[in-house]
């Protein structure tokens, strides 16, 4: 049946389902639903799990037909809602002969549900089929008596029913009589609140025209409120109402003095009521001091009103009371959203917070004081993204603020906001790709200020705070470095502001530094512009890089180079160290070479490759890795590459510190260019290079047992004993 009806089969559903229930397929009124039962000899039969189930799926598929009719233009409706009826009332018919119904409570909830959709199914389809709003009528007041003897007779669900028990009786045209049985029903059984009697008001405006049906309405409403359980705040209510409906008609409006004095009595009363903790009453108190009567003082006194009654329904905990009041809260006030913002976190809202957070600040009364209230409010309730929003926004209060205590204040604030940022960023599923700029931002921040203290010559009031931001930028750094992925460029900051604070703090010490700092400040300086480097190599697998980046790398290079070289002249490293500091100079030529070869930059490499040659003699890796750049280095100059073997390679063979590999590989190329070159003192040149390599090639000739690498190459022997052949008898 289910895959036929699915497949859009309705003949063969039809037909499944009548197999399943041995009834005939026809369309019955509601009286004879419960008669077609007794011709019914199967159904008894199965088990009351089984009715309940096959009824639950005949209500499944009459639900779909009926959403699908309500989506079809109205021509083509009515077979759809016809339909439609006709399984809900199949539905209802299997589950009306389990005799278990009263007694369980499942299939008691799915007889309601069935003959809630049923009587909906009549409504709807009454526009087609008007003799349906009496059977619509009948279902509902069936369902009704079974739910008014219910514990939850008052649920917003059941009021629905009454009110469309109205809405059905109010389409075709009933009796004062029983329109006044339906309003009786729900005001028996609703909640005395000014959202439910405003409903019941506003429904009474569309039956001006029965008088009698209206004032029995209000009568037997007012007696109601009189007779709920708080008698005395419900006469008052009303009172207040009738009092205040009288002047709305005679469109008055009271003066400021009145005003004022009836204000101060509302207030009092609902003051009353909050502090002995009846919240509900005391927003009532509240909610009237904001009736138009009172509009001479609504500039200064509505906003107030709504506040306070917003927060009487968060105490409550009726939230969304308290979100509809503050809605109509006129203005853009601070405190408004200040209770906004304690609605938002009392309902665990993190993003409503953050918000309510922003709007308060750019409210024009705002009071910093807020934000301080808003910090104890976002640490209380544990929401760390707020309080990371709320200790931001307090620190931009400070901005323009230039005295010595406000920087200081600052500083404490962005020690508080780091330390904040990096317990977000061990959370799990922490969003790194936003708070490592957070991050960097807010050490940035605090690297300007501290720069600031240090050119006044007062950084030494700061000294622990620099130290413990240095540290943090550091280790942040390194954790940067170990476990996110192409960030490149965020390690890199981080170091260099980890650099320039331990800069700041080593400049303004009391005492001797700690030789262990210096050890910091290379690192931090060498990695940070390793990362540019590294950076750089990735975005030119994508593109190319413009001249001012460039330019901007080679000149960090050179900086760095100054700096650890000036770390190492002041020989404060111990000697494991000083080999580290140096082999990062090495790797910063290194890094030289390839950018300016990047740039075109054939002078300063010329430049930086006597500076290499001239170095410490533990740099026979740089000249290998400057070598190899320049030998792949297509754009390179003939006189470039030249010039940088021939010095290289004079270096090597006076440290004795090259592979006899590499010897031969580059003494070829060298003599290669001047054999091309062709002049008298090129080929002199190039016989002195050869004569190089046979003193080589004698002396790493003699032991045969020498392991590959410093084996003379056979291919470079050949290529000697050939060009050194041809080229005497061309001189020749």
């Amino acid at each position: 049946m289910e895959a036929a009806w699915r497949e859009g089969n309705d003949g063969v559903a039809d037909f499944m389902l009548q197999k399943i229930t041995g009834m005939m397929v026809g369309f019955w009124t509601f009286q004879e639903l419960t008669e077609c039962t007794d011709n019914d000899q199967r159904l008894p039969l199965l088990l009351p799990r089984d009715r309940e189930s096959l009824a639950s799926k005949l209500l499944e598929i009459g639900k779909a037909v009926l959403k699908s009719a309500h989506q079809t233009e109205p021509g083509a409706a009515r077979g759809k809602y016809q339909t439609a009826v006709k399984w809900i009332q199949k539905a209802f018919a299997v589950i009306e002969q389990s005799e278990d119904v009263g007694a369980a409570p499942t299939l008691g909830n799915l007889k309601r549900s069935i003959l809630r959709c049923l009587a909906r199914a009549y409504f709807m389809s009454s526009s087609v089929e008007p003799g349906n709003l009496d059977r619509a009528e009948a279902s509902l007041n069936e369902l009704i008596d079974t739910i008014d003897s219910a514990a939850d007779r008052k649920s917003p669900e059941h009021q629905q029913l009454r009110w469309m028990r109205v809405a059905v009786l109010k389409r075709r045209k009933a009796a004062e009589s029983q329109l006044l049985d339906a309003f009786q029903s729900i005001i028996d059984h609703m909640d005395f609140s000014e959202e439910c009697v405003t409903e019941v008001l506003q429904e009474l405006r569309t039956l001006t025209q029965y008088h009698i049906l209206v004032t029995s309405v209000h009568r037997h409403a007012l007696q109601k409120a009189l007779e709920a359980e708080n008698d005395n705040h419900g006469r008052a209510m009303q009172n207040i109402e009738t009092a205040f409906a009288c002047f709305n008609q005679a469109e008055y409006e009271l003066p400021k003095i009145q005003t004022t004095a009836c204000l101060t009595l509302l207030w009092q009363f609902g003051n009353r009521h909050y502090n002995a903790k009846r919240w509900t009453e005391a927003a009532g108190w509240f909610l009237c001091g904001t009736n138009q009567v009172l509009a001479s003082m609504a500039r200064a006194s509505h906003a107030k009103c709504f506040r306070k009654a917003a927060l009487c329904y968060i105490q409550h905990g009726d939230f969304a009371a308290a979100s509809a009041v503050l809605r109509r809260c006129p203005g853009n006030e601070a405190t408004t959203y200040y209770v906004v913002l304690l609605t938002a976190v009392r309902q665990g809202l993190q993003d409503p917070a953050i918000k309510a957070v922003r709007d308060m600040v750019k409210a024009p009364d705002f009071d910093r004081k807020m934000l301080l209230l808003a910090t104890q409010l976002a640490n209380e309730s544990d929401m760390k993204p707020l309080l990371l929003s709320v200790l931001e926004a307090l620190l931009e209060t400070l901005a323009n603020q230039e005295t010595h205590e406000i920087h200081t204040e600052a500083i404490t604030l962005i020690r508080c906001i780091v330390r904040l940022v990096v317990k977000l960023m061990g959370e799990p599923g922490a969003n790194s790709s936003i708070l490592v700029p957070t991050l960097i931002g807010h050490l940035n921040t605090a690297k300007t200020l501290i720069e600031s203290f240090h050119a006044t010559k007062r950084s030494t009031i700061i000294a622990k705070d620099v130290s413990w931001l240095w540290r943090t930028a550091y280790n942040c750094a390194v954790q940067g470095c170990a476990e996110w992925e192409n960030s490149e460029e965020a390690v890199s900051d981080l170091f260099d502001i980890a650099r320039n604070l331990l800069e700041v703090f080593c400049a303004s010490a009391l005492t001797d530094v700690d030789p262990e700092l210096y050890v910091y400040l290379t690192n931090a300086s060498f990695a940070a512009v390793s990362g540019k480097v590294f950076a750089l190599r990735r975005r030119l697998t994508h593109t190319t890089a413009e001249s001012s980046v460039l330019a901007d790398i080679s000149e960090d290079i050179a900086t760095c180079t100054k700096r650890i070289q000036k770390v190492l002249d002041g020989n404060k490293l111990s000697i494991e160290d000083v080999d580290r500091a140096r082999s990062f100079i090495h790797l910063l030529r290194v890094f030289d070479t390839e950018v300016s070869c990047l740039m075109k930059d054939w002078k300063h490499l010329l430049e930086s490759i006597q500076q290499v040659v001239q170095s410490d003699p533990g740099g026979m890796d740089t000249f290998e890795a400057i070598a190899d750049i320049l030998w792949a280095e297509k754009d390179c100059p003939v006189e470039v590459l030249f010039a940088a073997l021939e010095a290289i390679l004079h270096a090597s063979l006076d440290r004795m510190s090259l592979s006899v590999e590499k010897f031969a590989r580059w003494l070829r190329a060298i003599s290669t260019i001047l054999l091309a070159r062709n002049s008298t003192s090129d080929r002199t040149k190039a016989v002195g290079y050869v004569e190089q390599a046979v003193a080589v090639l004698e002396e790493h000739s003699q032991n045969l047992q020498q392991e590959m690498e410093n084996v003379y190459p056979m291919d470079e022997r050949q290529w000697l004993l050939g060009t050194s052949y041809n080229t005497g008898i061309e001189c020749l």
